[in-house]
Order: structure tokens, then sequence, then C-alpha cells
């Protein structure tokens, strides 16, 4: 199964950048740093089509396996992770783009997580769920990694 992480993080050096590359080196996976890249939040005019967004999910569904990373920010992913879900939605407006992200419904989806406790918060983990299994994904597992505060 081919593997591709989908990570973001304000630290491009950080824990989470730590805990991806181990899974990806475990999986043998490809990783995509969100944050590397230009993406507007969502439009429902869609006038943010001219960034780097559709081009990377279009990247994204050629692999079977997606895992979403993120550290834990206020429970919740990272403001450029949840960005790119949103921007999902434009595949799901268009009728010329749906038949694109219909090919989700063939592949599965972990999640990673970073922070300072020892699991990630419920809601954390439940937002990515809900969100990727509406969309048709299944669930393959999720991960979290502990890291000590730093001073």
């Amino acid at each position: 199964m081919n593997t591709i992480i989908v990570y973001s993080s304000a630290s491009k050096a950080g824990n989470t950048s730590i805990a991806v590359e181990e899974l990806a080196r475990d999986l043998n996976a490809k990783t995509l740093f969100l944050d590397d890249f230009v993406i507007h939040d969502y439009s429902y005019e869609h006038k943010n089509k001219d960034d780097d967004f559709r081009g990377l999910f279009r990247e994204v569904l050629q692999y079977d396996h997606v895992v979403f990373a993120s550290p834990v920010y206020w429970y919740a992913v990272t403001p450029r992770m949840k960005a790119f879900i949103d921007r999902i939605t434009e595949f799901m407006d268009d009728e010329v783009l749906q038949p694109e992200l219909r090919v989700l419904r063939e592949k599965h989806f972990s999640i990673l997580s970073t922070s300072i406790h020892q699991d990630a918060p419920s809601a954390f983990i439940e937002m990515l769920q809900k969100t990727f299994e509406y969309l048709g994904m299944t669930l393959k597992g999720t991960h979290h990694r502990q890291f000590q505060p730093q001073s």
C-alpha cells in the first residue's frame, strides 16, 4: 500500500517532523509538508483556485493510504492543515471535480498527532476521523507521540 504523510507544524524541524520521519521510515512513505506551500482559506466563490491546494490534493489522491499529521493546537490541527481540509470542499461543490473526489472512497487514512500529553484529545481525533469517514475513507489507525515540553 503506497502511503503519503501530509503534515503541518509551526516548526519544520520540530517534534511533529521527528514523529513524521520515524513513521515515514516504518511505512516507507513519502512526506508532504503543507507549510512549504501556499494554501489559502476556503472561499465560497472559489477565488483561491490559483494557489497550491489543487495540485497538492491531486498528488495526495495518487496514494492508497494518507496519514494526516499535526501537533495538537487547542484540540485542533494547525491552521494550514485545517485550510487544506476545508479546501476539499471545492471538490464537493464543483461537478467537474467531484469524480476526482470520489476516489477517496477507495482510500485509507491514519492520524498522527503530537503533544506534551500522553494521548491526543478525543476532539482532535474525532474531527479528523469524522471528516475523512464522511468523504468515504477508511480509518486504518491512529498514532500519538508524546514529547516533553520545551523550555
